[in-house]
């Protein structure tokens, strides 16, 4: 019995250092693999024993030909669901984006607000040319853009209702959405697909087309960007220009998105009225408007004879930083004179003051018509500082989702508007250079048209479009928002248009009602939007 042991542990390692021979290239394939089955069978044998059935079954032999094959963990990442998303995204705000649990986060609504702006930045920040969003991103945008308006769905207020308990009637107080997020978040989210069906209007077009601002020379020809937005790509159109039936097309989008632009500009501005001042920005303030206007501004807007245009005219608006300050100084003054009609006559008062209340109520009057202009004629420029500081401290969450979401919208629709204007700019330079190449085929002097000219042609073409579009819906009607008495428009229309020589706009005009005109009917009673420059 001894010797069959000994034999058989001899047959044993003869066939373990068989099996390592492969190794080498001394064995065969077919007699090495055999051997290493046999060598994997004894090394788990003991294992498997004790192991259960389950656990023996994770093994996968195959004698032959067949390859041994042992079943592998699947290394691709799982994708979170829309769940964890939401709850991941959620859990940030609440903890005012200071994920380490310091304590050290901003308020509720600053987060809600930069969360609001970093997505459309996220999303939008791409739209460089006039075409259809991504799926992707058109899809992230609804999706995470409805998570965030979806707490608007919870700040309620009381408002009283009967209700008939047993055949006696009762007045008790219900819960309904907060007024103006029930009339202004149902009008943005339409401004918001109003402006990606527009985008998605150009998927289509053929006639213009976008070149890179890392092309060859031969590509761009003459139309390479000589203004600030190097970084866009050229848009070129055909050599003829554009066909009468796409510029006509282009022109109506236009003012469709101007529309937009204004709605947006209008909800963003009454916001931002309604948010309370800070304290810190009033302590910065100085004593009088005079201080913060300077001599200059302060002479210009106490004059007996006041023109808003012509004082304007003669501001210094040639850059952004420029148009920021003089809007600051503006604002500074409103807010100087506002408190001082509203502080005590006490003469200890901070805000006490000489200037009877009727010439600084007219003071602040002329003020906000020119800011009123200013944002009209220059809608891309930044927040002013009074802007900035009602942001970052407004606690008001409703207030600040509002206001976010019609800064973005408003954002993208002067992106758009500024997209079209570039391709009906180079439909003008494509027709001048036409024009003038024609001119000199026939022997006269060509010159080439300056820039008045082309501004008259890109204005003509504009007219053009405009007289043979028939008149539809504005924005306005299609909203169902009323428009303001057609007696006080003609009043503020003559006032923007010169023709208020006949008036004394020295004295207080005498009140008739306590109708005080928003932001929107301010904005519908002016000659029409300009271009914006450009600025994205």
């Amino acid at each position: 019995m001894f010797r069959q042991l000994d034999q058989d542990n001899e047959n044993y390692k003869s066939r373990q250092v068989q099996g390592m021979q492969p190794e080498s290239g001394v064995a065969t394939g077919r007699h090495a693999k055999s051997i290493s089955v046999d060598q994997l069978a004894f090394r788990s044998g003991d294992s498997n024993a004790e192991c259960g059935p389950k656990q023996q079954a994770g093994w996968s032999i195959h004698r032959g030909n067949d390859k041994l094959q042992i079943p592998r963990e699947d290394r691709k990442p799982k994708q979170p669901s829309d769940m964890e998303m939401m709850k991941e995204k959620f859990a940030k705000l609440l903890l005012g984006e200071d994920m380490s649990g310091g304590g050290k986060g901003v308020s509720s609504a600053l987060a809600l607000s930069n969360a609001i702006t970093n997505l459309a930045a996220s999303v939008f920040g791409e739209q460089r040319r006039l075409e259809p969003m991504a799926a992707d991103r058109k899809a992230r945008w609804r999706k995470e853009v409805d998570w965030l308006l979806c707490v608007t769905d919870h700040i309620v207020e009381f408002v009283p209702s009967q209700q008939n308990t047993n055949g006696v009637n009762m007045e008790i107080m219900t819960t309904k959405q907060r007024t103006d997020l029930q009339m202004n978040i149902p009008a943005l989210r339409k401004l918001d697909a109003m402006l990606i069906d527009c985008l998605d209007n150009f998927k289509d077009q053929t006639e213009f087309y976008y070149v890179k601002k890392d092309s060859d020379k031969s590509d761009k020809g003459n139309d390479k960007r000589k203004d600030e937005k190097w970084w866009l790509p050229t848009c070129k159109v055909p050599p003829n220009g554009l066909s009468e039936m796409t510029r006509r097309w282009v022109q109506s989008q236009k003012d469709s998105v101007n529309q937009v632009l204004k709605a947006a500009m209008a909800i963003n501005a009454q916001v931002l009225t309604e948010m309370e001042i800070p304290e810190n920005y009033i302590e910065s303030l100085p004593k009088n408007g005079r201080s913060s206007l300077g001599d200059a501004i302060y002479k210009g807007i106490t004059v007996e004879f006041f023109d808003p245009d012509a004082f304007l005219s003669a501001m210094d608006l040639s850059s952004e930083h420029k148009i920021v300050d003089f809007k600051d100084r503006i604002e500074a003054s409103i807010v100087i004179w506002r408190r001082k009609m509203t502080s005590n006559n006490s003469s200890k008062s901070h805000w006490g003051s000489a200037v009877s209340s009727e010439k600084r109520e007219l003071f602040e009057e002329r003020a906000n018509t020119l800011l009123l202009i200013l944002k009209h004629r220059f809608p891309g420029t930044p927040q002013s500082s009074l802007d900035i500081s009602k942001i970052q401290y407004n606690r008001d969450v409703g207030q600040a989702i509002l206001e976010s979401y019609s800064r973005v919208i408003e954002s993208l629709a002067f992106t758009v508007l500024s997209r079209i204007e570039d391709v009906l700019n180079a439909d003008v330079s494509a027709r001048n250079a036409l024009q003038a190449a024609s001119i000199k085929r026939n022997g006269q002097s060509a010159t080439t048209p300056t820039g008045s000219q082309r501004l008259s042609s890109y204005k003509e073409v504009e007219k053009e479009s405009t007289a043979e579009t028939p008149t539809s819906m504005t924005l306005l009607d299609f909203m169902g928002w009323n428009a303001m008495d057609q007696k006080e428009s003609d009043d503020k229309n003559d006032f923007f248009t010169g023709n208020e020589s006949t008036k004394d706009w020295t004295k207080a005009p005498p009140v008739t009602t306590n109708k005080k005109l928003s932001y929107l009917e301010k904005i519908e009673n002016l000659s029409g939007l300009r271009s914006p420059t450009s600025r994205h």
